[in-house]
């Protein structure tokens, strides 16, 4: 399986792509930032963002893009921001019929690290583990962006299973009455 995480943000958004399937070594075919000048119009900003991840798109062709799903924050500025991002990133997936994963900052931590709440400098010293590198990828929204790929990758055979189970069981249960 072959996964684009990004790391939604206006300034620096991270992206990553690794390959590979569960219990077996993954491998990480690109990471970087997509960045955009804070004092450009946000119409400018969200285009260049779109433009970098369809670059993306077009040069590693996942089967999946993983995004960081957007939680509350204190500071509201910033939470939009980074929602828009996640929107351009999950439109350009949709708009070429790419499916598109969420996965909660805590979900990604808890895969990478064992722990919902460890640290950025805990997430990239995994990420550089797990994917044999030399050195923790910079800067973090990059490692962060590979944390959501390989959290997706090992996260996405149990929720495979999980849907059919659901959808298998939503087959055989009985009908409503009718009167």
């Amino acid at each position: 399986m072959r996964v684009l995480g990004v790391d939604p943000g206006l300034t620096r958004c991270g992206v990553g792509v690794v390959e590979g399937v569960a219990g077996r070594p993954l491998t990480m075919l690109g990471v970087g930032v997509v960045r955009t000048p804070a004092d450009a119009e946000l119409g400018h900003r969200l285009v260049a963002v779109e433009q970098g991840i369809e670059e993306w798109l077009d040069t590693h062709r996942p089967e999946v893009v993983a995004v960081e799903r957007v939680f509350s924050q204190h500071n509201v500025s910033t939470v939009m921001g980074t929602a828009q991002a996640s929107a351009v990133a999950m439109l350009c997936a949709a708009r070429r019929g790419i499916p598109v994963a969420l996965h909660t900052p805590s979900e990604v931590k808890a895969a990478v690290t064992g722990s919902g709440r460890a640290d950025k400098a805990q997430v990239g010293a995994m990420v550089t583990r797990l994917l044999r590198l030399a050195e923790p990828p910079k800067p973090a929204d990059a490692a962060d962006a590979l944390a959501l790929a390989i959290c997706h990758i090992w996260r996405a055979p149990a929720q495979n299973r999980l849907q059919q189970a659901v959808a298998q069981h939503a087959q055989h249960a009985p009908k409503g009455r009718t009167r």
